[in-house]
């Protein structure tokens, strides 16, 4: 058999394949859960996705509660598909899910059959497209059978709504029972997504090693720990800061041990020329099993400085120790 070149970015960094399948995906993805709602500049937003095209990630995650409001990441996403990238649909991987609550009533929430096929037929309208690339149960559902869960993940797929379908922030055992249903369904489950990070090291008890025995890829959300893995929080909180505006990043997160280990890991990201959310994202590329990270961007410097990362030395024998001594045991 020939051998072909792995396909590249655009920049020159490898695409990685995602788990047991054909697709590949950019080692850097643009996630819009932060910034791109209805409460946020559709311009600053719209500058941020043409730059991120541009530097070739062709990876772009959403869900159907992005906001604030609900649905107005969807909605902006696809005004900018209209006008800037509906000529390069069929180069885009677009990602959405269903599973926290996006409605009233009991139709709306979890993963009953009924809420996935009517919120994916939702996002589709609101993002002007015939069908996602990938569409994820975004939280496991404690009282919905898993068979019906799953069974309208296939479903989707079979109506050619999505191409691919996902899980996210799943338990490995309530994985691998997903993926052998999905299995038996005709419908093999592509990824698997979940929070991690430096600060955020839980999948490494079992959720990499169980992702990658199923064939799944591995999506790792909030990489740089929602911008504690930046140089931003080492002498405190700046005032344009996420912690600052309140929300998703309580300020007591801050802690006066967690500066410290930012400050020492700071100190091992200069040294090696990097910035500390450089070295965060090369920590987490380092493992094969990782296919793509979801970063989030609120200004244009930032996917560069994001994507820069792709293109700094990988971490040195005196690099992994030094981190390890700052991180201690997962």
């Amino acid at each position: 058999m020939t051998a072909f070149p792995a396909p590249q970015r655009y920049d020159g960094a490898p695409f990685r394949r995602c788990g047991r399948s054909g697709l590949m995906l950019p080692p850097i993805a643009l996630g819009l859960w932060q910034n791109f709602g209805g409460v946020d500049a559709y311009e600053t937003g719209r500058a941020v996705v043409r730059r991120a095209f541009d530097r070739g990630v062709t990876h772009f995650d959403l869900a159907n509660n992005y906001g604030p409001p609900p649905g107005s990441a969807e909605e902006g996403f696809g005004r900018m598909l209209a006008d800037d990238l509906r000529p390069y649909r069929d180069e885009l991987v677009i990602a959405t899910k269903a599973g926290h609550a996006m409605w009233p009533g009991p139709y709306g929430d979890w993963g009953s059959r009924k809420y996935l096929v009517a919120s994916l037929d939702q996002s589709l309208r609101r993002m002007g497209i015939d069908y996602v690339d990938i569409f994820y149960h975004h939280r496991p559902d404690p009282d919905t059978p898993l068979e019906e869960t799953m069974a309208a993940l296939a479903h989707v797929v079979r109506q050619g709504k999505a191409l691919h379908v996902g899980l996210s922030k799943y338990p490995p055992e309530r994985a691998r029972e997903a993926a052998a249903l999905l299995r038996q369904m005709g419908t093999p489950c592509l990824i698997h997504q979940f929070r991690y990070s430096m600060l955020e090291r839980a999948p490494e008890d079992g959720w990499l090693d169980t992702a990658a025995a199923e064939g799944m890829g591995i999506a790792a959300f909030s990489p740089l720990a929602q911008g504690l893995l930046t140089d931003k929080y080492l002498d405190g909180v700046p005032g344009d800061a996420r912690m600052a505006r309140g929300g998703s990043l309580p300020p007591d997160r801050l802690t006066a041990a967690l500066r410290d280990s930012l400050r020492r890991l700071a100190a091992i990201a200069h040294g090696g020329g990097r910035s500390l959310a450089q070295l965060a994202l090369v920590w987490l590329l380092r493992d094969p099993r990782v296919t793509t990270l979801l970063v989030g961007a609120r200004a244009v410097a930032q996917i560069d400085d994001t994507l820069a990362a792709l293109h700094k030395p990988t971490l040195t024998a005196e690099d992994e120790r030094a981190i390890a001594a700052v991180l201690g045991a997962p």
